[in-house]
């Protein structure tokens, strides 16, 4: 399973392009698979803003110190754990530029956040991105990683992200977007089962189909509206931060 491989405009269509704004970042190192350590301030609030409002003074969070891995910056209570995920394991590549923040219920965090951490670990420890792809895709060949056992969900309601907008793993482009939804654990449910609708749609549709798919639910657009307003402070610093975390910047892609 990888969320984060929600590549999320070309599987939604273009209903919400006009959201995209694709962007190499301008200050980006010259290497690729060197990751620069975020300020701390700013990786906890954006990893928390995957949460409703609600259940952020709870959360585990999670930063990372690229040198060594993912470590718990703060131990919550309510069994919600976030992070910002850096690298796409799916991809095979190693990128400085990539920005996705989710947070796991209790169900996700013993299980799914797994994935995110032991990526991050291996690439700390110098492990080419193509042997951290064919060991997560061991892992759970071998059901290292468990399919999660009820139902439960991965919030990822932040305002922004920086990812990969196609499924298709050949494909390295990355976009900033803004796509608030709620992934939900739908293991070996199909779109038949839902009545899912194919892309693009406002209606569920399963995503990643297997023991470890997800029913995909978007924020309509006036509530995807509200969470860009009520994130303005944090979307500001964000862009400050990286050229290529700015929402409205003009597009370009790489």
């Amino acid at each position: 399973m990888n969320p984060r491989t929600l590549v999320i405009a070309a599987l939604f269509g273009l209903s919400f392009l006009s959201s995209v704004a694709a962007a190499q970042g301008q200050n980006a190192t010259s290497d690729p698979a060197a990751l620069e350590k975020m300020p701390k301030d700013l990786e906890v609030r954006f990893a928390l803003s995957a949460l409703p409002p609600h259940l952020r003074a709870g959360a585990t969070v999670y930063v990372l110190d690229p040198a060594t891995g993912y470590a718990v910056d703060r131990q919550g209570r309510n069994g919600f754990t976030c992070l910002v995920e850096r690298t796409e394991w799916a991809r095979a590549e190693f990128r400085n530029d990539i920005y996705t923040a989710l947070c796991y219920d209790e169900e996700g965090s013993r299980n799914h956040l797994r994935v995110y951490l032991d990526t991050a670990a291996m690439r700390a420890k110098g492990v080419s991105a193509d042997a951290v792809k064919k060991e997560i895709g061991r892992r759970f060949a071998d059901n290292v990683y468990a399919a999660p056992k009820r139902m439960g969900l991965c919030y990822m309601v932040a305002p922004l992200m920086r990812t990969y907008p196609n499924p298709d793993p050949s494909d390295h482009t990355v976009v900033t977007m803004s796509m608030p939804h709620h992934m939900i654990y739908a293991s070996n449910l199909t779109d038949r089962d839902i009545g899912g609708v194919p892309p693009p749609s406002p209606y569920p549709f399963i995503f990643e189909q297997g023991p470890q798919g997800y029913m995909v639910l978007l924020l309509g657009e006036k509530e995807k509206a509200k969470v860009v307003a009520d994130s303005k402070q944090l979307l500001a610093d964000l862009c400050a931060y990286r050229s290529s975390l700015c929402l409205n910047s003009s597009a370009r892609q790489h």
